[in-house]
């Protein structure tokens, strides 16, 4: 199987087609008619020319059209008798290019050349009535190439359009696929998590209302129901829109910390370094670690302290969460959707993530994700 490129062999094919009409004029040339005092030398550069210059009509044509043009009516003059093939083929790709009204009025301006640039090598005296029938056998040349011209050009346009359909089709049916997903998710989450927020704060508000004391996990749950709203909220807002609001960030992750701690959970936050702008995709994917971390520390490491640091560097982002449950070095870990989703997202910008018990007990998370050229 070819392993060439489409435009390496594109400017193969035009270099054979060029060379073959070279040579095809030559032929013609040395065992057609010439004019008793025909110039030689400069005829058969002409008729070389003429040829080898159509290895350059898909770059351009125009340029081509008119040098095989000059090239025909000069060979003519020095005098060969040899079809303007070479032209034939520049008006075809002169007229597939879309060029067709300069096509026209080069063609016009041949059809009076040839003939005269013919009388003046001497060629033809035959009289009216042949000079008549062969501008006539030209003329039906140059409409010929010049309709193959056009009927490959409208066949290519009909082809883009059919592509364009196909694509504008397919963008719409995907639409269509995440109205759907939204209207689903609408249907079977967000009914679910409103009740469980409601009546998280009905049971924050009656016992307030008691005077007893809320519990924190019950305050925790009320609070995580408000945020899973705002999420799904937003969430379904990007499926239905394909500009939705900009996602929560590095900014956002003091809130996640202070939920941690409202969960009962000793959190604390550190940031170093000198703090400078990340890339989106960045400030998104280290929003999502500290969120997922966390999120683990409180279902499943029984852990009572839980620290997260986050360090600026000039060419990278450093994100660590250490805990201090119940994961032994012997323990290995198994990985579950939100840590294979947080490697995936690391390892998309370039990065690198490990999660593993630590020597000391209690489980760690790192990633480094850099910062240059990062989309």
């Amino acid at each position: 199987m070819s392993t060439a490129r489409p435009g390496v062999r594109a400017g193969v094919v035009d270099w054979a087609i060029a060379a073959g009409v070279a040579a095809a004029l030559l032929v013609t040339a040395l065992s057609g008619e010439r004019s008793a005092a025909y110039a030689g030398v400069l005829g058969y550069a002409l008729l070389t020319a003429g040829g080898l210059v159509l290895a350059a009509r898909r770059r351009a044509p125009v340029v081509v059209l008119a040098v095989t043009g000059l090239c025909a009516v000069g060979y003519q003059a020095a005098g060969f008798d040899v079809p303007a093939v070479a032209y034939l083929f520049a008006v075809y790709a002169a007229v597939r290019a879309g060029h067709r009204a300069v096509t026209v009025a080069a063609s016009v301006a041949m059809l009076a050349l040839l003939p005269l640039a013919a009388l003046a090598a001497g060629l033809h005296d035959t009289g009216e009535a042949f000079a008549r029938a062969r501008g006539a056998l030209e003329l039906a040349w140059l409409v010929a190439a010049g309709a193959a011209g056009e009927a490959l050009r409208q066949a290519e346009r009909r082809a883009e359009e059919a592509e364009r359909t196909r694509e504008e089709t397919a963008r719409h049916r995907a639409d269509e696929e995440r109205l759907r997903i939204a209207r689903e998710l609408h249907d079977s989450l967000t009914h679910q998590i409103s009740i469980i927020k409601v009546q998280a704060e009905v049971a924050v508000h009656v016992a307030r209302k008691r005077g007893e004391q809320v519990p924190e996990a019950l305050l925790a749950i009320q609070e995580a129901g408000r945020e899973a709203t705002r999420e799904l909220r937003a969430t379904l807002e990007a499926l239905r829109d394909d500009d939705p609001p900009p996602p929560r960030g590095l900014d956002q992750v003091p809130e996640l910390v202070e939920r941690a701690r409202a969960a009962g959970l000793d959190a604390t936050l550190t940031v170093g370094g000198r703090r400078h702008d990340v890339p989106a995709a960045v400030d998104r994917t280290a929003y999502r670690i500290v969120q997922e971390s966390l999120t683990n520390v409180a279902r499943h490491a029984t852990a009572a302290t839980a620290s997260v640091r986050i360090d600026y560097r000039p060419d990278a982002l450093a994100v660590r969460i250490d805990d201090d449950g119940a994961a032994t070095p012997d323990t290995a870990p198994v990985p579950g959707v939100g840590l294979l989703g947080m490697r995936e997202r690391v390892t998309a910008l370039g990065g690198r993530l490990r999660a593993a018990p630590r020597e000391e007990g209690g489980f760690t998370v790192q990633a480094e994700l850099p910062v240059d050229g990062t989309p």
